[in-house]
């Protein structure tokens, strides 16, 4: 694994950097600790360097001409590095997609119902995707579920902004609404 090729790094979409004898070019530009340039140097030479420092020899771009390789303690850049990739995964949110399901002759309790669950998704900060489904025939009553989506997103037009409209799909009625952005 210490001696990869270019092809075979990337092939196996490594993300670690080649470090100390791993580094196979002839020159490189060397940055110091402080993150000032030292200039062009043999990789021997620039190992040797970060040897004397007692800390590691990084690859930094490979591909600059000469390749940038930094001096630094590399399980501290690791560990920083990690750190990151932590607090940035902390902060997103996956929005997933919460589905309600109704008929479109349905009752105004189980109505009441339907709009309270896709409240509280909305708060919860999901997507909601309001169904009616048709059996047989009703097929024909798609101006009522129209009107019932209609309805479903006049009442929760507060919180939620209509993602994609009603549309047919198959023997259902499906409309997505989105929360809305403060």
């Amino acid at each position: 694994m210490l001696d990869k090729s270019k092809k075979e790094r990337k092939r196996n979409n490594d993300i670690e950097p080649l470090i100390n004898a791993q580094i196979k070019y002839n020159q490189v530009r060397l940055i110091d600790v402080s993150g000032s340039q030292l200039g062009i140097y043999s990789s021997s030479e620039a190992l040797s360097m970060a040897f004397n420092a007692g800390l590691d020899l990084v690859l930094i771009s490979e591909k600059s001409n000469p390749p940038v390789c930094r001096i630094i303690d590399y399980g501290k850049y690791k560990f920083t590095q990690e750190k990151k990739a932590k607090e940035a995964k902390k902060k997103q949110h996956n929005v997933t997609i919460k589905e309600v399901k109704m008929r479109y002759k349905i009752d105004v309790h189980d109505y009441n119902v339907r709009i309270s669950q896709a409240l509280r998704f909305l708060q919860a900060g999901d997507k909601v995707k309001a169904n009616v489904i048709f059996r047989g025939r009703e097929i024909q009553h798609a101006k009522l579920a129209i009107e019932l989506l209609n309805k479903m997103a006049n009442d929760l037009s507060h919180i939620a902004e209509i993602q994609q409209p009603a549309a047919k799909d198959g023997k259902n009625m499906i409309m997505i609404l989105s929360p809305k952005k403060l």
